[in-house]
């Protein structure tokens, strides 16, 4: 099983940076692609995978693990999948991962996590998503720069799972912001997350 990948611009030589950004559960990458006219970021390719399984109640829609069932399967198969394709990037792009950012909406806020704090990006997003836990070796401390955006009515991923992976991660390296709003992400959102990747 592999990955289908939503580019954008299909074809780019001139890129020297990634955004990688991972659609939520029953979503898919074209919603994720969204934002990218949006964001208006110069020497940016934007990278939007699928997740593996398809979703059981919404046509076209895609899931890294069925949340339905808690299948821990599901979610060691994504994380493989993920990370083999996401360290298999400089090699097929010429950009590095430290040039690399990785993102995600809600359960791809969650995979965000589940792989991006063991590599060497450059820094990581998750919107409206939730800490599954640290791996006992993983040192919260050296975490890449993250920006965690949530809303304080979300009604689909509680506003205490984000303010817990502010808690858990190194403070120092976290860029936390609630907004009014529920589970989606507001131009005001995008703005922050803009801001953050121009710092990167």
């Amino acid at each position: 099983m592999s990955l289908s990948i939503l580019a954008w611009p299909p074809e780019s030589t001139s890129a020297t940076r990634l955004l990688v950004m991972l659609h939520g559960w029953g979503s898919n990458a074209e919603d994720m692609a969204a934002f990218a006219p949006t964001l208006d970021l110069p020497n940016y390719r934007y990278l939007f995978p699928n997740g593996p399984f398809p979703h059981p109640q919404t046509p076209g829609g895609w899931m890294w693990y069925d949340l339905s069932t808690q299948d821990p399967d599901g979610l060691a198969h994504s994380r493989k999948l993920l990370l083999d394709w996401i360290q298999s990037l400089p090699e097929k792009t010429g950009i590095p991962l430290s040039q690399t950012i990785l993102g995600g909406f809600s359960q791809g806020g969650a995979m965000t996590l589940e792989v991006g704090l063991g590599l060497p990006v450059a820094g990581l997003i998750v919107l409206s998503g939730y800490l599954h836990g640290l791996d006992p070796e993983q040192d919260s401390q050296s975490c890449p720069p993250t920006l965690i955006i949530h809303g304080r009515q979300d009604e689909v991923v509680p506003l205490a799972a984000a303010q817990m992976t502010r808690e858990t991660l190194a403070a120092s390296q976290v860029d936390y912001h609630e907004f009014d709003m529920g589970h989606e992400v507001i131009p005001e959102a995008l703005g922050t997350m803009q801001q953050f990747i121009r710092t990167l």
